[in-house]
């Protein structure tokens, strides 16, 4: 990471002295005073926030048992443009060991119909507004789950080589080729761990190489008052495909977790058009595992992904916003019973969440009430985050909490523990 750092910041430093030789900005027009302002193509922005994060179930243990996070975090983002490029560096700020660490740092560059990226991105394929079946690019990071709302901040940028091509004015093709792959990140210490993964230790696989190389293309277009598009991408699975290593006894005990990240092939189609007033969005798509006849107990099955969803101005200015994830196992019979031999044994056919957000504005938009719900329907659990946000100019005032219930084995319900409490302040640059 600290690589990726240093390599952004000379990045920058060389794009600004060609930026301001090749087309007229530099150093001189910044002491210019005849009145014509500042044309450097530089821009500098970001937030600085202040959050105390109390858990309810440690205030329940005493005083002593009760931490508030480290308070501080920050965000500082620099462009640079010109006529026919921009570059872009955004680093995350925090008091932790390492305070500093590069969130994105790309080139963009345009040649006409024709632009192309690269660099540390992060990238949206597909129309859901969060989680959707063909948004596979950037893995997500549940490292800490105080924000599951904002999809953005959980997405782990990607070193990537992105373009596209314009044909028209209503349609484009767009290919992505990712060097290397890195899966879902989750804690590997403190509340946040999974329970799977607190008992033994894991055995990952080096990632970086060739082998795990990944790409895509997609187009997308408008037909009539529909947005439609068409996209095929080869990856590998981020959810880790998880074997237990045993030692020499008897009777056999498990002595590590392996990792292993299956390769698969992504065909896929979404669509977004207002019908009646409401905004609807929806994804399928085929993904075909190499355990094409589903009895491989080390490899995940092909499966069917979709979603869908709609928002929509309501009565009194409310505003709500549904969708509806599901993944649905291909070849399910074929599965083994036993969870030592099939990684799969005792899964369900089908995976359903939902995930709701319901807000309104009062006082001139300056003050939002909302709450955002996910939902596991097989598991039966959930988190709902209830907020509060004032919000004046680049100034917001955000009190919110989060509570995790339901099945304890489910993905949401295993973090019961982990309810919590939050105030923030924050700034906006």
């Amino acid at each position: 990471m600290k690589k990726l750092f240093l390599f952004g910041i000379v990045l920058l430093c060389m794009i600004l002295p060609l930026s301001a030789q090749d087309f007229g900005f530099g150093f001189d027009d910044e002491t210019d005073t005849s009145g014509g302002g500042n044309n450097s193509p530089v821009s500098i922005s970001g937030e600085v926030s202040g959050a105390i994060i109390g858990y309810v179930n440690d205030f329940s243990d005493g005083a002593d048992q009760v931490r508030l996070g480290d308070i501080f975090s920050g965000t500082l983002n620099f462009t640079a443009r010109t006529s026919i490029a921009d570059a872009f560096i955004s680093m995350k700020i925090t008091p932790a060991e390492s305070p500093i660490t590069l969130d994105e740092a790309y080139i963009h560059a345009y040649f006409g119909s024709f632009d192309i990226q690269a660099g540390l991105r992060k990238i949206v394929w597909g129309k859901a507004d969060s989680f959707g079946a063909l948004d596979v690019i950037n893995p997500l990071d549940y490292s800490e789950l105080t924000d599951v709302s904002d999809m953005l901040n959980l997405k782990i940028a990607r070193p990537l080589i992105h373009a596209s091509y314009r044909i028209g004015s209503f349609s484009k093709i767009e290919g992505v080729f990712v060097p290397f792959f890195e899966p879902i990140r989750f804690a590997s210490e403190g509340r946040w761990v999974p329970a799977q993964m607190s008992e033994l230790p894991p055995n990952t696989p080096d990632t970086t190489t060739l082998n795990y190389a990944q790409a895509g293309m997609r187009f997308t277009t408008t037909i009539g008052p529909a947005d439609v598009g068409l996209q095929y991408y080869y990856g590998r699975l981020t959810k880790p495909a998880i074997t237990l290593s045993f030692a020499p006894s008897f009777p056999p005990m498990p002595t590590a977790i392996n990792f292993a990240y299956n390769p698969y092939h992504q065909i896929g189609v979404d669509w977004a058009q207002v019908l009646f007033g409401f905004n609807i969005r929806a994804e399928f798509a085929a993904n075909i595992t190499e355990d094409t006849s589903g009895d491989d107990g080390t490899i995940y099955n092909p499966f069917l992904s979709w979603s869908f969803g709609f928002d929509r101005d309501l009565f009194w200015g409310i505003n709500i916003n549904i969708q509806a994830n599901e993944t649905i196992t291909l070849l399910h019979n074929n599965i083994g019973s036993n969870p030592m031999l099939d990684i799969e044994a005792g899964s369900d056919i089908t995976s359903t969440q939902i995930i709701a957000r319901i807000s309104k504005k009062f006082l001139r938009d300056e003050l939002e009430a909302g709450a955002v719900f996910l939902w596991g329907v097989e598991a039966q659990d959930f988190v709902v985050i209830p907020s509060i946000v004032w919000t004046k100019n680049d100034l917001s005032i955000e009190l919110s909490c989060g509570i995790f219930g339901g099945d304890k084995n489910g993905q949401f319900g295993q973090y019961h523990n982990n309810s919590f409490i939050k105030a923030g302040l924050s700034y906006s640059f």
